[in-house]
């Protein structure tokens, strides 16, 4: 069970840099006010999702003990990012702060998965 755990938490940080080095390489564009989410960013954060749901079920599945606040915090601003991302995709350009918000929630994510213990 642990190789299986460890193996959605290698795909689930896969995700996550596909969402924030989508958003990374977009920020000249960003200070030119024409950046746009690419599909990287929607397939990352959709990758986030899935591996951290299946990442909750493997760890309950083994008795882990599961911290089900920090989930719920980590699935609220994943889900607004999905969100921003999904609604925004087909988009030529998207708002600075817009942009800006994704990325700053994509940071307060990691750091909420890494300082919360």
């Amino acid at each position: 069970m642990d190789v299986l755990i460890h193996l959605f938490v290698g795909l689930h940080i896969i995700g996550i840099a596909a969402l924030l080095g989508g958003f990374l390489t977009q920020m000249k564009a960003m200070g030119e006010g024409t950046a746009r989410f690419g599909p990287a960013m929607l397939h990352g954060a959709l990758t986030m999702l899935i591996t951290g749901v299946v990442l909750v079920g493997l760890n309950q599945a083994d008795d882990n003990a599961v911290n089900n606040l920090k989930i719920g915090i980590k699935m609220a601003l994943l889900i607004v990012i999905l969100g921003l991302v999904y609604v925004k995709r087909d988009e030529d350009r998207v708002d600075k702060a817009l942009f800006g918000a994704v990325g700053a929630l994509t940071v307060a994510n990691i750091f909420i998965a890494v300082l919360w213990t």
